[in-house]
């Protein structure tokens, strides 16, 4: 069996342009499917040299016959993005049309497939989930994508929706490896976070904005939720999983990035042979409203005195903002008003009021995080 590489391309929604995704697949037609993206923010590096390593691992294990399930790769899935340049300043986390985040409003599928399933719900889990994927696909292809950015989506989607697994590959700033996962896939998800080194595993069942990760998985625990009497698993175990920070690119990250990925596979039954022992898990999973995202209270240089992954006491001093106005003027320290892990921060240290300059993984909610919990 061998890759089979489709080239689709976009429509066209100005005279004179086209775009195109790739989409690399082994095992077509094979029991179960696993989806893994790179770069939907086109300027978040790592995925794009992660998935040049995993497409060759897994050219070779097809080679040796071990392609046991339908394994989807697309290596980069924002080819719009790719080209958004300004001043030669690379600029893809934002669609420049709309200034609309590309990993933002996803279409919630959710109420258009309970309508297409509400009334073929059995007892039967796995009849469930079949004839879920089925509205999937289906509410899917109803889609009418008006702008370049809509086609994008739908695209991606058509492919990812209907995966067992589906790993959207991004990074931070400045950070450590972590993942953000829908609660309902937690524990589940262990092997995942384990195997991948992550720091933090940060739980939403609704996180805001409507993320890919939840547009794909979020359909199963707003189903579930809404059919209590009908058994409806999470079906599609979903994770966005950042790639530590935007200035981590390395052959040395990528090529170990990728084997933790193909062993993932291996543990899910996608490849055959021997992943070998799984690496301890580094941190449970927190919830993603225990994040202390701390602001800048006032402009100047940031001077950070910790570093992404220490561990830090609540009321721990993480730096101080230098005002520039007044070179006698007292500095502005920074507090964290949680213990946990310092998992991100901003990787540019000149900074604003209100920006959020570093973030801390705790492992309670806090009381003044609502709404829109990725508002970062």
């Amino acid at each position: 069996m061998t890759r089979e590489t489709e080239k689709i391309t976009l429509p066209v929604f100005s005279a004179g342009t086209t775009r195109h995704l790739l989409i690399h697949r082994w095992g077509k037609g094979l029991n179960g499917k696993a989806y893994i993206q790179a770069s939907l923010h086109a300027d978040e590096i790592p995925g794009l040299l992660v998935a040049h390593h995993l497409i060759r691992l897994l050219e070779e294990a097809d080679i040796q016959g071990q392609i046991t399930g339908e394994i989807v790769v697309v290596p980069f899935a924002n080819p719009i993005g790719l080209n958004q340049h300004v001043f030669d300043m690379h600029m893809g986390r934002h669609f420049l049309e709309t200034g609309e985040n590309f990993n933002r409003a996803w279409p919630d599928l959710a109420a258009g497939v309970s309508g297409r399933v509400a009334s073929s719900l059995t007892d039967n889990a796995q009849t469930n989930v079949a004839l879920i994927r089925d509205a999937i696909r289906a509410e899917i292809a109803a889609l009418t994508p008006l702008r370049e950015d809509e086609a994008l989506k739908k695209s991606l989607l058509a492919e990812a929706a209907d995966s067992d697994i589906v790993l959207d590959l991004h990074c931070d700033s400045d950070s450590v490896m972590h993942l953000y996962l829908g609660t309902p896939l937690w524990p589940d998800a262990r092997d995942i976070a384990a195997e991948l080194g992550s720091h933090v595993q940060l739980l939403a069942e609704v996180s805001g904005g409507n993320p890919f990760d939840e547009a794909c998985g979020g359909i199963w625990w707003a189903l579930a939720n809404r059919y209590p009497d009908h058994p409806i698993p999470p079906a599609c175990l979903s994770a966005t999983v950042e790639l530590r920070g935007e200035s981590d690119v390395a052959d040395e990250y990528a090529a170990k990035d990728a084997g933790a990925l193909f062993r993932i596979l291996q543990r899910r039954g996608f490849i055959s042979g021997d992943p070998g022992p799984l690496p301890q898990l580094l941190q449970d999973a927190t919830p993603l409203d225990g994040v202390d995202t701390i602001e800048a209270e006032a402009p100047g240089v940031f001077a950070c005195r910790v570093k992404a992954g220490d561990v830090v006491e609540k009321g721990a001093l993480l730096g101080e903002i230098v005002p520039l106005d007044d070179p006698t003027a007292e500095r502005i320290p920074v507090i964290t008003r949680t213990a946990g892990v310092v998992y991100g921060m901003r990787r540019h240290r000149f900074v604003r009021p209100g920006q959020v300059i570093i973030k801390i993984a705790g492992p309670e909610p806090l009381a003044w995080r609502k709404g829109d919990l990725l508002n970062v």
